[in-house]
C-alpha cells in the first residue's frame, strides 16, 4: 500500500506582490520559514509583469524596429518588432538582459535576511527566468522570430552563466518558467500565445539547451504555466494529462537533474477526472512535485479539498499557488495566500 505524505513544503513560484525585496524575504521567512526550501525575491517593480519587463530592452535594440504594418499583440498591446533595415539574421546580438543584475542585488538582501535569522539557513535563493521563446515570440513577427530567438537565447545562456559565477552554487536555484511552450504542448488554441504550432521535440530541445551549461550543484526547477496575464490562465488545462506528459519528457531527457517541477491546478478542479493522469507521472528520485492548489477565494478548505483529490493519484507533493501572486492581486490577497500555505502545512505538522 502506498504511503501518503501530507504536504509539508511550500513553493513560491516567482512574483509575490509585496513592495520591496526586503519585505518579501522578511514576510516569507516569518510566515513560511519552516516549510520553505527556496525563496525568490518576489520580482518587484517592473518584473511583476513577467516578460513585459523585457519589451523596452528589445525595443531599444539597434537590430530591431517596430513592424511597419503597425501590428500589435492583442494581449499586451505592444507593437510587434521586426528586423531593422539592412540587418541580417547573423548580425543580431543582445548584451545583458537585466536578470543577472537584479539577482545580484537581491542576493545581497537574501544574505542579510539569512544572517538576521529572517530566513532559515538551508533555504536557497531562487531566480525565476522566462524562456527565450516566451519573451521573443510574444513581441516579434513570425519572419523575424527564428533569428531573434537564437540571439536572445544566446544572451540568456550568458546571463545564467554570469549568475552562476556571482552567486555561490550552494545558495542558488534557477527556475525556468515554461508558459508558451506548455500552451503549445497542450494544443489548445489561444490568441494569447502566438507561434504555438511547435513540434514537441523542439519544445524539449529548447529546454535542453537552456540547462546544458548549468553546473550540477546549482538547483534547477521547472514551473509549468498556463498564463496569468490578468490573474487568469490563457486557457484552462482540461485535466493533468498534458502537464504529466511534458513533465515526464522533461525529466527523462533533461541534461541537468531537476530539483522540482511545479504544475498549476485550477480552483474549480477537485474532481477525480482532473487528477487521474497523475497516476502516470514518472519523476525520478530527488525531483519534488509541487501542485498549485492554493487559491485565495476558497482558502484553506478549498485547498484541502484539492489536496485530497490529488492524493488519490500522487502520494507526495508540496503546495503552491498556480502561478505568481503579483499580477492583478492586492497586497491583502497576497498575504492571505501566504497564510493559506502556512495553515495547510501546519495542519499536517
Amino acid at each position: 500500500m502506498t504511503t501518503i505524505k501530507q504536504p509539508s513544503s511550500v513553493h513560491l513560484v516567482g512574483s509575490i506582490g509585496l513592495d520591496t525585496v526586503e519585505d518579501v524575504f522578511r514576510t516569507a521567512g516569518d510566515v513560511l520559514g519552516p516549510y520553505l526550501r527556496r525563496v525568490p525575491d518576489g520580482e518587484v517593480g517592473g518584473r511583476k509583469l513577467w516578460i513585459s519587463w523585457q519589451y523596452p530592452l528589445l525595443r531599444a535594440s539597434t537590430f530591431l524596429r517596430p513592424d511597419p504594418s503597425g501590428a500589435v499583440r492583442p494581449t499586451n498591446r505592444f507593437q510587434l518588432l521586426t528586423l531593422a533595415e539592412g540587418v541580417a539574421p547573423a548580425d543580431i546580438r543582445f548584451g545583458e538582459l537585466g536578470y543577472m543584475r537584479e539577482a545580484r542585488a537581491s542576493y545581497l538582501d537574501f544574505v542579510a535576511a539569512r544572517e538576521k535569522g529572517q530566513l532559515p539557513k538551508h533555504v536557497r535563493f531562487q531566480v525565476s527566468l522566462p524562456t527565450p521563446f516566451a519573451v521573443v515570440s510574444s513581441v516579434v513577427t513570425a519572419d523575424a522570430l527564428p533569428a531573434v530567438e537564437a540571439a536572445y537565447e544566446k544572451a540568456m545562456i550568458a546571463e545564467v552563466a554570469a549568475l552562476c559565477r556571482h552567486i555561490p552554487h550552494k545558495d542558488l536555484c534557477i527556475q525556468w518558467d515554461i508558459c508558451n511552450e506548455m500552451i503549445a504542448w497542450d494544443g489548445q488554441q489561444t490568441g494569447a500565445v502566438p507561434h504555438a504550432n511547435q513540434p514537441h521535440e523542439e519544445l524539449l530541445e529548447r529546454q535542453r539547451r537552456l540547462c546544458a551549461g548549468i553546473p550540477a550543484d546549482v538547483e534547477v526547477g521547472i514551473h509549468l504555466c498556463y498564463g496569468d496575464f490578468a490573474g487568469r490562465h490563457f486557457v484552462e488545462p482540461k485535466d493533468a494529462t498534458k502537464m504529466v506528459e511534458f513533465a515526464n519528457e522533461l525529466a527523462r531527457t533533461a541534461t541537468h537533474k531537476l530539483a522540482y517541477i511545479h504544475m498549476p491546478v485550477p480552483i474549480e478542479r477537485s474532481d477525480d477526472a482532473f487528477y487521474r493522469p497523475f497516476a502516470n507521472l514518472k519523476l525520478p528520485a530527488g525531483t519534488q512535485l509541487y501542485l498549485g492548489v492554493v487559491h485565495a477565494k476558497d482558502g484553506v478548505e478549498g485547498t484541502k479539498a484539492r489536496i485530497a483529490a490529488a492524493q488519490r493519484y500522487v502520494s507526495d507533493f508540496g503546495v503552491a499557488t498556480e502561478c505568481g501572486m503579483a499580477r492583478a492581486r492586492s497586497e491583502e490577497i497576497v498575504r492571505s495566500l501566504l497564510s493559506i500555505h502556512a495553515a495547510v502545512c501546519a495542519a499536517n505538522a
